[in-house]
């Protein structure tokens, strides 16, 4: 790799990825860029750029780049992420057993990212998840370039 890429770069394309969506790393520029199913799917298809908008079709000409090179390595998706563990990981570290016992019975079953939600601002331990959630990221960022053998600046 020729230049390191900030981790703070690498960070929040984990924290903004969607369900529709891939980041990749350049190696060769320590840019991380974000490309849509859709920007990936007309770069497979090699379809014609001016049926894109402007802003659109340099992102379909990386695609063709992460596609067509090796200078590009896939970022951690949202299944190597698994925000639920997370949280999981969150409520078993809370100190008070009674706000523990709550959280961790408040992420079984449907609607547990609601609840969870309106739980850490109730029991006002909102700043405590971020706080968590952040370093957990940091270090799933660390992780993720030592095994992929990137250099990577703080």
């Amino acid at each position: 790799m020729n230049k390191p890429v900030k981790l703070s770069d690498i960070i929040d394309a984990i924290e903004i990825m969607t369900d529709e969506s891939s980041s990749y790393l350049n190696m060769k520029t320590g840019e991380v860029v974000m490309i849509t199913d859709e920007e990936m799917g007309a770069a497979e298809e090699d379809e014609p750029l001016e049926e894109y908008p402007e802003w659109q079709r340099e992102l379909i000409e990386t695609a063709k780049k992460v596609l067509e090179t090796e200078d590009y390595i896939s970022l951690p998706d949202k299944f190597d992420v698994h925000e639920y563990s997370i949280m999981e990981r969150f409520c078993l570290s809370i100190d008070d057993e009674k706000i523990r016992n709550i959280m961790y019975s408040s992420i079984k079953g449907s609607g547990a990212f609601r609840r969870f939600k309106d739980n850490i601002h109730e029991y006002d331990i909102a700043d405590e998840w971020y706080e968590y959630k952040s370093e957990v990221l940091k270090q799933m960022a660390i992780d993720w370039c030592k095994e992929n053998s990137v250099e990577y600046v703080q």
